[in-house]
């Protein structure tokens, strides 16, 4: 079972408690920096479209990527909503926009106009080909950006054409993560000089960063350009996965001599009369050590490989299906899912000892927060603002 966890309606007290963010609601890796944000105790307030705009896959309230902060619905085509976005501008430490570039400044709130009401403001922009270059103005999504980067063309097996590792690797690894990264610098740095700065998040540029082990052993010859070759590809056969006899998987990551014996221990395969295995440093012999390894794990169930190398130090694992991750007995005893009103989620990551990171509110909907979060944040004459149709407020929460 996952664990259950209650979603406080106070600001949480995370190592970022009493930081202000206002992000400009997108999609994808913007949403999802602010939700890491406000999981470490930031109080973000989400400034969205005053109509709900995007890709409504999920429903508002059960979008895990908008949990932990308040919802304002503010009109930025009005100069009146831009009015209003620069007044929270002037309290906030943290601006996250992922518009492609020129957008913001058109709209009336770029770095120029922001930075002026607040010269300590840290502006983080998320796109994916970034604010220059001959792509910038151009549309994309994380498969555009992480190809023309180089992580998409080696992701494959041998034979077979590059396989597409989801969105975790252009979006949420090399676009979210380098944001909160750069924000987090840029704060630390006008702490000291008074003075906040443009943080440029491309997702090329995140992506061909996190590549940096493996370009470093292509050009030393480590690496070869042949897709499924290598030793981290699926090309060596003891870093692989391999199917069980119940049609599941089991991973194996046996690289160094000491876990690869003891893989091979626990599978009996140097056992065998007459079929001595193959040298494990031989290239050419890789083939047949794959078959071996096949075969052996293709004769028990999943389960049962699972019980037999479990605690031990040969590298092997089961290959959890997505919707029973949360039930594995390790991620149960961290809790590393956690469940809310049916909705099974990650818990906040990393953990710290003394200022644990929380979940924080349950996701708005777009502008159900709006008199409320203004208020808080110290915006004057409220109701006058929803009144002149610059803010709405949504009353169907």
């Amino acid at each position: 079972m996952t664990h259950t966890t209650s979603f406080p309606d106070t600001p949480a007290r995370g190592p970022l408690a009493g930081l202000r963010v206002v992000e400009i609601a997108g999609i994808g890796p913007g949403p999802f920096a602010a939700m890491l944000l406000a999981d470490l105790g930031a109080d973000v307030l989400r400034v969205d479209r005053v109509t709900p705009g995007g890709l409504a896959v999920v429903p508002q309230d059960k979008d895990v990527l908008a949990r932990g902060r308040r919802s304002v619905a503010v009109d930025l085509k009005r100069p009146e909503g831009v009015a209003v976005l620069l007044d929270l501008v002037e309290r906030a430490d943290v601006l996250i926009e992922g518009f492609r570039p020129g957008v913001a400044e058109r709209l009336g709130f770029g770095p120029d106009a922001c930075l002026a009401r607040n010269p300590r403001l840290v502006y983080g922009r998320m796109t994916g080909w970034g604010q220059d270059g001959p792509l910038a103005t151009s549309a994309g999504h994380d498969v555009n950006y992480i190809s023309v980067a180089g992580a998409l063309d080696p992701i494959g097996r041998a034979g077979g054409p590059p396989q597409i590792p989801m969105n975790l690797l252009g979006d949420f690894a090399g676009g979210s993560m380098y944001l909160v990264v750069g924000v987090l610098a840029a704060l630390v740095e006008a702490r000291d000089s008074g003075h906040g700065q443009v943080v440029d998040a491309a997702i090329v540029d995140g992506t061909a960063h996190l590549l940096s082990m493996i370009t470093n052993l292509q050009q030393v010859g480590a690496w070869s350009d042949a897709r499924g070759t290598n030793l981290l590809d699926s090309g060596s056969p003891f870093y692989d996965v391999y199917e069980t006899a119940d049609g599941l998987w089991m991973s194996v990551g046996a690289l160094e001599p000491q876990f690869y014996d003891e893989m091979v221990k626990l599978l009996e395969l140097d056992t065998v009369p007459g079929q001595p295995l193959p040298d494990r440093y031989d290239l050419a012999a890789w083939p047949q050590l794959r078959e071996r390894l096949a075969a052996r794990f293709a004769e028990r169930t999943q389960a049962e490989w699972a019980e037999l190398f479990a605690g031990t130090d040969a590298c092997v694992a089961p290959v959890v299906p997505m919707r029973d991750a949360p039930q594995h007995p390790h991620l149960v005893a961290r809790g590393t899912y956690v469940e809310h009103e049916g909705v099974v989620q990650a818990a906040p990551a990393p953990r710290f000892s003394r200022t644990p990171a929380t979940l924080g509110r349950t996701p708005s909907k777009s502008g159900a927060d709006t008199r409320e979060a203004l208020a808080a944040w110290g915006i004057d004459d409220v109701d006058a603002l929803i009144a002149s149709g610059a803010v709405v407020q949504r009353e169907d929460k």
